[in-house]
């Protein structure tokens, strides 16, 4: 028996393997890479909390990338859950998430197209590639099979993946003026009185530069004022999203998110928050649309801040998810068709302003 020395290079493409990826177009540390550790992971562990998910994907790939971040391991966690891998459940006494796998099905994007949904346990794949006769396509945090359109639905069925209709995935809130969210939240927040400060809260600074998501989150001064929405930590866990009513840097009132659903993860509700209060000071969250040059027309949808999940499946119905591509926090390759109907939805759902910007600029 002999003994063959690895290089960390030769580790990673066995590990990249191992998550049934391409070694050679795929980094183990490149958002697709770690969404599929999450999968796996989750997949051996769930149900879960987001901690431990994040702490066992960090012990494996820590000693071949000793640099990696949490956050950057927890965002990818959140890319998973938004998409509808996993599944959130908050405990309605302790408010505790915990994390379940989402049963294996699939949405129809486009004819011949199918976004795969779900994990299944024990590192399973979501489909045996050699029965069904397509490679399962991995894409930023997403998966889709391309298949002929007149057996698709009767392949898919028997590989045991339940459809769901892309209603019924993307759940789109009505739409409504800004003004309406942030009246209706503040008269919640009034029902829940929380006086006192909250040691290691964060808030996104609503006076900070909208296109630069990272750099709005601070600590609480004695300056601010007003509706805010925050993350606050707990004993056990992640942070908890939460909107605040504050004056002179003093919580008066805290309302945990989510409201309306145990199942909703708590940032759909913040995200949504914020937009309308970003608007609502007459300095609304923006995207960008790019001319790529392309022979097909496509466009790249460019965002600067994390969308509520819902907007992001609305968005993937159409859409690529290319990563994050000249400063945006993700951006996406969509049809120069779809362009109209995407622009109107952010404009309208999350009134958002659109910038255009043509090749060459």
């Amino acid at each position: 028996m002999s003994i063959q020395r690895l290089t960390p290079t030769d580790l990673e493409a066995t590990a990249v393997e191992l998550l049934d990826l391409n070694h050679e177009a795929t980094g183990l540390l490149s958002v697709e890479g770690l969404c599929a550790s999450i999968r796996r992971a989750a997949s051996l562990l769930c149900p879960a909390t987001p901690r431990q998910l994040v702490d066992a994907v960090l012990e494996v790939l820590r000693p071949l990338s000793p640099d990696l971040k949490r956050d950057v391991v927890a965002e990818a966690l959140d890319l998973v859950v938004g998409v509808g891998d996993l599944l959130e459940l908050r405990s309605a006494e302790s408010g505790a998430r915990q994390l379940y796998l989402a049963p294996p099905s699939y949405v129809t994007v486009r004819p011949g197209r199918h976004l795969l949904l779900g994990v299944r346990p024990n590192a399973s794949p979501i489909v045996d590639e050699s029965i069904i006769g397509a490679p399962v396509e991995h894409e930023a945090h997403t998966r889709f099979l391309t298949l002929e359109t007149d057996n698709a639905a009767a392949s898919l069925a028997a590989a045991g993946l339940h459809r769901m209709t892309a209603e019924q995935w993307a759940r789109v809130p009505r739409e409504e003026p800004a003004s309406a969210l942030i009246e209706r939240t503040a008269r919640l927040l009034s029902q829940h009185q929380m006086p006192g400060e909250i040691q290691g809260l964060e808030i996104i600074d609503p006076t900070t530069q909208v296109q630069y998501y990272t750099g709005r989150w601070r600590e609480l001064t004695s300056r601010d004022e007003g509706m805010l929405v925050g993350r606050r930590p707990q004993a056990y866990g992640a942070p908890v999203w939460c909107v605040l009513d504050v004056a002179a840097g003093i919580p008066r009132a805290v309302l945990d998110f989510p409201v309306d659903s145990l199942v909703m993860p708590g940032w759909d509700e913040a995200r949504h928050l914020q937009a309308a209060i970003d608007h609502h000071r007459g300095q609304p969250q923006v995207f960008r649309v790019r001319s790529t040059g392309m022979p097909d027309g496509n466009r790249l949808l460019d965002l600067f801040a994390p969308l509520p999940s819902w907007a992001e499946r609305y968005i993937t119905l159409v859409g690529i998810p290319m990563g994050r591509l000249k400063g945006a926090l993700l951006t996406y390759r969509v049809p120069f068709d779809a362009e109209d109907s995407l622009t109107g939805f952010l404009s309208q759902s999350l009134w958002m302003t659109g910038i255009k910007e043509v090749q060459g600029r």
